[in-house]
């Protein structure tokens, strides 16, 4: 952001420069006071007068009332004022004082109050009641807005907590949100005809279709509609993009909520193409025939495939588009005037579709606060979770829901596991598939998702704290050392699994890298053997076992002896080997904070 802070005393220059130091926004100071590093200024009344519109901020460190007289001139609207917020000299409060939402001043207002370790006072009725900016689901998710009362309208039914209805027929980032961070006045619902209308004074709904009820509702058009677009050479676009969003509207689609315009490269340059595409705000995306084969469309045309190769191009477009394999509206053919022919069709972007859905979630390495955020909020969320047995401690499932499913898989094949996920799916429901430490690491997911891929079953994967890396913290260690380490190798030694050859542990340990080995305190002695062909036998090592756990133990030595130290231990499961001279090491000085190293400051601009 283009920001200005305009320094009205001697007691407030220290807050300034501080902010300015901070902030990586283009920040500019401006004083009435000649000051080093601020621009001059003749008056802060006049200066504010004259570059109104030329920032996007305005930060006053000043008296409210300095603040209050300085803006109230230019003062037009809450879409088109610059944010500002006021700071008294001494540093202690800092207020938004106009354009809090859409200008941002209530987010900056945060921001500059931990810079500064005090308090934001934000009086927004939303914020200081802890409800959703209404004004601002919009742009913080991508949606467009849509609604025949004014926006402050239902902000003052929502904020005075009006009965309302939430309804979410698609899913995606910010409804997610939404389902998390419900207020207790706003019921959520997943069908428009679940919803009790007369209970409600407002409905809010997050969608991209169109809904008849007398009720005034609240529009965010999610991005989620995929169109194909076929065309007869060098058809005219009079007329087509009205005819097309006519359409869309006669069979309940929002046009708000189209996200891609797409066609078939045979079709690449006709004029219709790019006309539609700008009219959608979007660009065109071309398939060549290949990638459209084998794609069942629901009216194939034996003439179409003659000419573009496919049995039909639109269908097959925004099938292919959405990566889904029904469509919301199939093929319409029309025709504006005579031999302009043209064809579209609509799918929903898959991922957005309400109903069974599976999450891989990496469960980190044990302890259950070391679950991701957005992996705790899936466990509390699931019907269904089937948890990696003893791998995974079995506080983590106690975040579950009343009423969820909870199975180890410990005892199950994988056709049992597949079998269980697939009941609970094909009822609509979440299913979280809890792994150890991050899946990609050994998590054995990839005949799971060669199985979800064949069924057409949607998921996805939230990454999670690997074993390694709650090593190193255990350890207090870096694993790469300037200048000595600068690579980590995760790697197991060859049991029952065979290694690749070029990946035998003693031909990876020839950088002396910092390594990672998992699955292997079992077969010990064969480690050594083969590491202490490269590694000198005092390199350090580490046997780490049950990370993070609450029996969690740490065994450290030097390689000759690793065989005996995981003996006499005991450690046979569960146990992460880490080998180098990483381990402990406390020499090497990162270029981060050599003298040679300087960080980049802004500065003012010395030419004001």
């Amino acid at each position: 952001m283009k920001i200005a802070i305009l320094i009205t005393s001697d007691a407030g220059e220290s807050t300034a420069k501080q902010l300015q130091r901070e902030l990586h926004e283009s920040v500019t100071l401006f004083s009435v006071e000649r000051r080093e590093g601020c621009c001059g200024i003749d008056s802060v009344f006049t200066f504010v007068a004259s570059h109104f519109k030329e920032f996007e901020a305005f930060v006053f460190i000043s008296a409210m009332g300095i603040c209050v007289r300085a803006i109230a001139p230019c003062v037009v609207s809450k879409y088109a004022d610059p944010a500002v917020i006021n700071i008294d000299p001494a540093g202690n409060y800092v207020v938004p004082v106009l354009s809090g939402h859409i200008g941002g001043a209530n987010q900056l207002a945060r921001r500059f109050a931990r810079i500064l370790g005090t308090k934001a006072v934000i009086t927004t009725q939303s914020d200081a009641a802890g409800l959703w900016a209404l004004d601002l689901l919009a742009r913080e998710y991508g949606w467009k807005e849509e609604h025949v009362l004014s926006m402050n309208e239902f902000i003052i039914r929502f904020v005075n907590k009006q009965p309302t209805a939430l309804l979410l027929d698609i899913r995606d980032r910010g409804t997610e949100m939404l389902e998390r961070e419900c207020p207790d006045h706003v019921t959520i619902f997943y069908h428009i005809e679940d919803i009790p209308i007369e209970k409600y004074k407002l409905i809010i709904v997050v969608s991209p279709f169109v809904y008849d009820v007398d009720l005034p509702i609240l529009y965010y058009r999610p991005l989620v509609l995929h169109l194909g677009l076929g065309c007869r050479k060098q058809c005219e676009s009079d007329g087509v993009w009205q005819y097309i969003c006519q359409t869309m509207l006669e069979n309940g689609f929002s046009p708000l909520s189209v996200k891609t315009i797409g066609t078939i490269e045979l079709k690449k340059n006709e004029p219709l193409i790019a006309e539609i595409a700008l009219k959608f705000g979007v660009t065109p995306m071309i398939y060549g025939t290949q990638e459209l084969e084998g794609i069942e469309v629901p009216n194939p045309s034996e003439k179409v495939f003659e000419v573009a190769g496919v049995y039909g191009v639109a269908e097959a477009v925004a099938l292919k588009s959405a990566h889904n394999v029904k469509l919301l509206l199939e093929k319409q053919k029309a025709q504006i005037k005579k031999g302009n022919d043209f064809t579209f069709a609509i799918a929903m972007d898959s991922n957005a579709e309400r109903g069974g859905f599976i999450e891989i979630v990496g469960a980190g390495p044990g302890d259950p606060e070391l679950v991701s955020v957005r992996g705790k909020y899936l466990l509390e969320k699931a019907d269904l979770i089937l948890y990696a047995g003893s791998l995974v401690p079995i506080e983590l499932t106690y975040y579950a829901k009343p009423g969820a499913t909870v199975r180890s898989s410990a005892s199950m094949t994988l056709e049992e596991q597949f079998i269980l996920m697939k009941e609970f799916y094909d009822r609509g429901l979440l299913i979280v598939r809890l792994h150890t430490g991050d899946p990609c690491i050994y998590g054995a997911i990839q005949e799971q998702m060669s199985f979800f891929d064949h069924y057409g079953m949607r998921y996805r994967i939230t990454p999670g704290i690997s074993s390694f890396l709650a090593a190193a913290a255990a350890l207090h260690s870096q694993f790469t050392i300037p200048e000595k380490v600068q690579s980590i190798i995760l790697t197991r030694g060859e049991g029952r699994t065979p290694m690749p050859e070029k990946e035998k542990l003693h031909l990876l340990a020839r950088s002396q890298s910092t390594m990672c080995i998992f699955l292997s305190a079992s077969i010990a002695d064969e480690v050594q053997r083969e590491l202490l062909e490269c590694y000198p036998p005092e390199t350090p090592v580490a046997a780490c076992y049950h990370l993070t756990w609450k029996d969690e133990k740490i065994f450290r030595g030097q390689l000759c002896n690793l065989a005996s130290i995981m003996r006499e231990n005991n450690l046979t499961l569960t146990t992460m080997i880490v080998v180098g001279d990483a381990i402990d090491n406390r020499t090497g000085l990162s270029r981060l904070y050599s003298s040679h190293f300087t960080h980049m400051f802004r500065k003012g601009d010395d030419n004001c």
